[in-house]
């Protein structure tokens, strides 16, 4: 078998070696509980504020506003259900249709404990306009939840914009940042956004660490009790190593965005553009350009219904893609309700492929890729989809 090619980055990434380094003392030496008051509680306590410091500067937070939590789906429910989880009910939520299931499942949850929630329609573009945000706020709207970036089509969302119509009615705004943290610049210094999730695993950190950052001033209830750790937020003993990892992943990723975005922009295109020219029946999914630097969503014409005999195909050959259908290989053959939301078909909403590059991927692979992606597309069966659009080109 030829060099193994891990082309799924939007679902987690390798961790770096030099993320590794800096949690290995965490991990084989200084065992300290940060809330012990000697030595080793002190050395514990002093790295995990050296990482809340690191993840605060991706963002361009302050380290008092960074909530550290055990993943970004925990840090999605803190701040929705810290927000508006109260006796009594009536307040307002609005989130989009295509949010990622920390969002959706969270909203559906919200709703039996009387919170009434809007799900956005999205465009065809895959990216939500503020006008269709406009429409739907009302005087009792408590909190806006749109994501800066989707996980399955890669489409970057004008936050900006909409945080600061949200602001004018009077209702607080969160962004899952999950998928754009630490690939394309975030300051919440300069856009009011008032919560914002985290995770280190997509960014090369380890998996099991994610952040909340909470804008100061901003009234949150806790989801989890105990000893009062992260200011009462969530309580636990903190996961020091892995806190170290995300502190070294944040600093890794602010510090390299720009010269890795333009590496990876780069490679995206000659996927593109080879695509292109390989596979007449090829479609790409959402805004063309306004997406994750190395983020492709795409179907074949009349193939989707063989889409996951092509991803078992290309696993055959050591090449890791992922389907577009879900976030989970249990669902892999339902069709997405990301692009259903977009107004996708059934069968191309089953039938979609994810390519999502990062750190370490090379122009080598992608050459690979594009010589064994057409006769794969080749042999798949041809099955009829009913409708269906191209990316904007």
């Amino acid at each position: 078998m030829s060099r193994l090619i891990y082309f799924d980055h939007a679902a987690t990434t390798p961790l770096d070696k030099r993320v590794r380094q800096a949690m290995d003392q965490y991990l084989n030496g200084s065992y300290g509980n940060p809330s012990s008051m000697h030595w080793a509680g002190r050395e514990a306590h002093a790295a995990v504020d050296e990482a809340r410091a690191d993840v605060a500067a991706l963002i361009g937070a302050q380290s008092g506003e960074i909530v550290f939590t055990g993943s970004g789906t925990e840090s999605d429910n803190l701040a929705l259900r810290g927000v508006l989880e109260r006796s009594g009910g009536g307040d307002h939520l609005i989130v989009t249709a295509f949010e990622h299931p920390a969002i959706i499942e969270t909203a559906r949850y919200l709703e039996t404990r009387g919170v009434e929630v809007t799900y956005l329609p999205v465009s065809t573009d895959g990216v939500v306009h503020p006008e269709t945000l406009a429409q739907a706020l009302r005087s009792n709207t408590r909190l806006v939840s749109i994501m800066s970036a989707n996980n399955v089509i890669g489409t970057i969302q004008p936050v900006a914009e909409l945080a600061e119509l949200a602001h004018r009615h009077g209702a607080l705004f969160h962004t899952d940042a999950v998928q754009a943290a630490g690939k394309v610049p975030l300051d919440v210094s300069r856009t009011p956004i008032d919560l914002l999730s985290l995770s280190a695993h997509k960014i090369h950190g380890p998996k099991g660490v994610g952040a909340l950052y909470v804008r100061t001033g901003v009234d949150l209830r806790p989801i989890v009790f105990g000893g009062g750790q992260e200011r009462g937020l969530r309580s636990a003993t903190e996961n020091v190593p892995g806190l170290v990892g995300f502190g070294r992943a944040a600093h890794i990723a602010r510090s390299e965005m720009g010269a890795e975005t333009a590496r990876l922009v780069g490679l995206r295109e000659e996927l593109f553009d080879g695509i292109t020219a390989a596979i007449p029946n090829a479609y790409f999914i959402g805004d063309r350009y306004r997406r994750l630097p190395g983020h492709l969503c795409l179907g074949f014409a009349g193939q989707e219904g063989a889409a996951v005999r092509l991803l078992l195909e290309l696993d055959a050959l050591g090449i890791a893609v992922s389907s577009g259908s879900a976030c989970s290989a249990n669902h892999a053959g339902e069709p997405s309700y990301a692009l259903t939301a977009m107004g996708l078909d059934p069968i191309r909403a089953r039938g979609s492929l994810r390519i999502t590059l990062g750190r370490g991927n090379t122009e080598a692979e992608v050459a690979r890729f594009l010589e064994v992606l057409p006769p794969a597309v080749q042999s798949l069966q041809t099955v009829a989809s009913h409708s269906g659009f191209a990316v904007r080109s």
